[in-house]
């Protein structure tokens, strides 16, 4: 058995809401068209999620959203601006094959090197630019099992490139 991780950072932001949050911010109309070419170009690749982990914040909320998955997803603080370990530990108590889990930078750029054993040969990669999202595959039964430097890199993308 194997398990699949599709590590996604949030779509393009919108700033130009000086009264929001941070962690409210939503997405601008770059961002919204953005997910929703990542969705179908994952769908168009076959990478589709049995489950997803999503970070509470207004921003990948709707990325998720528009993604246009019909899975269980969980919305968790637990994702929102942390580090790659914290997001690590959140990744190894899912139970689905294939889990979506969408974030932040730094942390998720930095998750995406440490869980790869090579990186995509891909420009964007090394910067993890919004919406950059890593399709990785881990050869073992358990996301619990899952290590450094061990998942096979199976597709990387940014909406530039599918849109």
């Amino acid at each position: 058995m194997t398990c699949t991780l599709i590590l996604m950072r949030h779509a393009k932001s919108d700033w130009n809401h000086e009264d929001l949050s941070d962690h409210d911010r939503p997405l601008n109309p770059r961002g919204r068209d953005g997910s929703t070419a990542m969705g179908n170009w994952l769908r168009a690749r076959g990478h589709v999620p049995d489950a997803a982990l999503v970070s509470s914040a207004a921003r990948t909320t709707e990325t998720f959203q528009r993604l246009g998955f019909d899975v269980p997803v969980q919305f968790t603080t637990d994702l929102y601006l942390k580090s790659s370990d914290v997001m690590i530990g959140v990744l190894r108590k899912a139970t689905a094959p294939t889990v979506l889990l969408v974030g932040h930078n730094p942390g998720i750029g930095d998750m995406a090197w440490r869980l790869c054993a090579t990186q995509p040969a891909h420009p964007r990669y090394a910067d993890y630019p919004t919406c950059a999202t890593l399709v990785v595959r881990f050869n073992v039964d358990s996301w619990t099992k899952v290590g450094g430097h061990s998942g096979q890199p199976l597709d990387f993308a940014v909406p530039g490139d599918v849109m």
